[in-house]
């Protein structure tokens, strides 16, 4: 959750800052045992040293200690307000077991060569630099260590029913925006060649779906909150009719049996080289 040559910031969150934070504990849960699966499928292991990149409030962060009892995770977060939310709900867990850094991805202050494993979750489409921020990541990890990225495609965003019928152009307007401020909701499709401009070798991409009919509802209630598209319609980024359709997709979420919605999350992965 960088904030610095990044496009968020919590303090300009639609839904306030605690309702955010609501939202992004929602968001690190839904999918954790598909995203997990693919971790591990990719070199994770219990015992790693292990490096997450923007860890905001500390919810995936405490899903990988959890998981990985005997690794260490370093949790780097650029944002004061994010990380102290962090440490506060993880107090109980010892400094062996979790470093807080306070710092940029595009400059963590770690020392070459020392995690086996980083992970960056719904980051990168956020950064103005994301090759930048990839080479550092590359510094830091040990070789043979790797990259995982965990991010979103809007091309491939997913489906809401009852359909939507503007859903694609609404998803390409706000795109559209996010590429104003510098960042990318098409990262999905970059991860491949993001990685190898990065230094990286041995790349890989693959994909996990989450599903309300699987993952349940509440967590899609949240974010498809009416709330954060309401701050669009009123700068005139959506339309009258585009506002109506998500807000009446929101209630139909809230109250038909019938309606349920997928959301897509593109894993690109990347190997350091251990050879010079």
């Amino acid at each position: 959750m960088q904030t610095r040559n990044s496009t968020y910031n919590i303090q300009n969150a639609s839904l306030g800052i605690e309702r955010e934070v609501d939202r992004l504990k929602a968001q690190a849960s839904m999918g954790w045992e598909k995203e997990y699966r693919n971790l591990k499928w990719y070199g994770l292991k219990d015992g790693m040293d292990i490096l997450e990149l923007g860890s905001g409030p500390g919810f995936y962060t405490e899903q990988l200690l959890n998981n990985l009892p005997q690794s260490r995770v370093t949790a780097l977060e650029i944002d004061s307000l994010l990380q102290d939310k962090a440490k506060q709900m993880l107090s109980n867990v010892s400094n062996s077991k979790l470093n807080f850094v306070q710092a940029s991805v595009y400059d963590t202050g770690l020392p070459d060569n020392t995690f086996d494993f980083a992970v960056a979750r719904l980051l990168f489409l956020h950064l103005h630099h994301p090759v930048e921020a990839a080479k550092e990541i590359f510094r830091v990890l040990k070789p043979g260590g790797k990259l995982a990225i965990i991010d979103i495609d809007d091309g491939i965003f997913g489906v809401i029913h009852p359909v939507v019928e503007s859903l694609h152009s609404i998803v390409k307007k706000l795109a559209d925006l996010q590429a104003s401020m510098g960042g990318n909701r098409y990262l999905g499709r970059m991860l491949p060649r993001l990685l190898r401009e990065a230094g990286f070798i041995d790349v890989d991409i693959d994909a996990t779906l989450q599903h309300s009919d699987i993952h349940g509802v509440e967590g899609f209630r949240k974010q498809f909150n009416i709330q954060r598209f309401k701050g669009f319609f009123e700068r005139g980024i959506l339309s009258q009719d585009e506002f109506e359709q998500i807000r009446e997709s929101s209630e139909r979420l809230d109250t038909s049996e019938d309606a349920y919605a997928m959301m897509t999350f593109i894993l690109g992965c990347g190997t350091k080289p251990t050879f010079n």
